[in-house]
């Protein structure tokens, strides 16, 4: 069974990921975001379809602290964020909890 990608975040970050294909994503506007992404990220959460989240990394702030805490230990689905100021960094690190292994090792 192939899962799919989902996008959470305003409107603007989603827009491309939709144009690229992504069909599941929550739009929550930058004004309603206190209130409203939990929801957002507890049904991707719940969507058994989904095996990809992508976040914005400053709309970690946004979440309460029980559902931050279901993203950063989520294996699946698995949460990406872009943005910040983490770089390639926190994406390799992310990717490593991911499958377990570090796609980027130096090591020969």
């Amino acid at each position: 069974m192939s899962q799919e990608i989902a996008v959470i975040g305003s409107p603007e970050f989603t827009t491309g990921f939709r144009l690229a294909g992504v069909r599941k994503f929550e739009d929550v506007p930058e004004e309603e975001k206190a209130e409203r992404l939990d929801d957002a990220v507890e049904s991707t959460i719940a969507d058994d379809d989904v095996g990809i989240v992508v976040m914005h990394d400053d709309d970690l702030d946004y979440l309460s602290r029980g559902t931050r805490e279901d993203v950063e230990t989520s294996v699946e689905p698995t949460f990406v964020t872009l943005g910040g100021g983490a770089g390639s960094g926190g994406l390799r690190d992310q990717i490593k909890r991911a499958i377990g292994i570090d796609l980027m090792d130096d090591e020969d």
